[in-house]
């Protein structure tokens, strides 16, 4: 595996080539778990930041044949046609198009950046995404999804963070590993027998001194997934790490979001 390959492989922790959803991504309708009386717009600000990065995340799942066809150069694979593939799913999901959300509102403004996140990851990388002769990329949804976030967290100036993180046993970039907050929800409800399928966790915290929001969303392994986290255990799969001996259903990642409260 090339320098260049190994790199983008440390950024797939969890995620995989799912399908047109990403990994195991379920509709986040109604409230999560968590504290109570969390303001209504707080959770629908997080739920829908998490629904473009899914979508966006979908696309690149749903265009990995294209990404890794080494007879192909150009992919036409842009910043902006990936944000339209993005909004048009965003749109079937969730039954609003993407440019009706205000741009003067908070929701309407994180949107506008997690959109340029997008963008911004996508031209970034059209060298090794249109790189004629190479087959596997490593251009993969984990990669992207890692790559927007952090974009999306520059861009954001402490207004709001997102990160993709999983489980620490199975995290593969150290980047990506879960701070203390997240790592005891996914060890204390995420990963319990009791914890809703799918719910995601919530809270009001205090960070930095001034008052927070936090959600996580729970994403499980679907079939797709087990090619590169499955069976058998420790074979070492073609992004050059050790599989997991994951089962579909098992909890793959974790999408956490931060939206500040002053």
């Amino acid at each position: 595996m090339t320098k260049r390959n190994k790199s983008f492989a440390a950024a797939a922790m969890a995620l995989c080539l799912a399908g047109a959803t990403g990994i195991g991504a379920m509709a986040l309708a109604g409230p999560g778990q968590g504290a109570a009386a969390v303001p209504d717009e707080l959770q629908d600000t997080a739920s829908t930041l998490a629904e473009l990065l899914r979508d966006g995340r979908a696309v690149i799942s749903a265009n990995q044949p294209l990404i890794n066809d080494p007879a192909i150069g150009p992919k036409d694979l842009t910043g902006d046609k990936v944000l339209k593939l993005a909004a048009d799913m965003f749109l079937a999901h969730r039954k609003r198009a993407l440019d009706s959300y205000p741009a003067d509102s908070r929701e309407g403004k994180l949107l506008g950046l997690l959109s340029q996140a997008i963008g911004d990851a996508m031209d970034a990388h059209q060298g090794d995404i249109n790189v004629k002769g190479v087959g596997f990329k490593g251009f993969i949804p984990a990669v992207f999804a890692r790559l927007v976030s952090e974009r999306f967290t520059e861009l954001a100036h402490g207004d709001a963070q997102m990160k993709v993180t999983a489980p620490m046993e199975i995290v593969r970039n150290r980047r990506s590993r879960p701070d203390a907050w997240e790592d005891e929800v996914i060890r204390t409800r995420f990963q319990s027998a009791n914890w809703t399928k799918g719910a995601p966790f919530e809270t009001e915290a205090n960070e930095g001194g001034h008052a927070a929001f936090r959600m996580v969303i729970p994403e499980y392994y679907v079939a797709s997934c087990l090619s590169c986290h499955g069976d058998p255990k420790g074979e070492i799969d073609r992004t050059g790490y050790p599989k997991e001996g994951a089962k579909e259903g098992d909890l793959g990642a974790v999408i956490s979001i931060w939206l500040d409260r002053r």
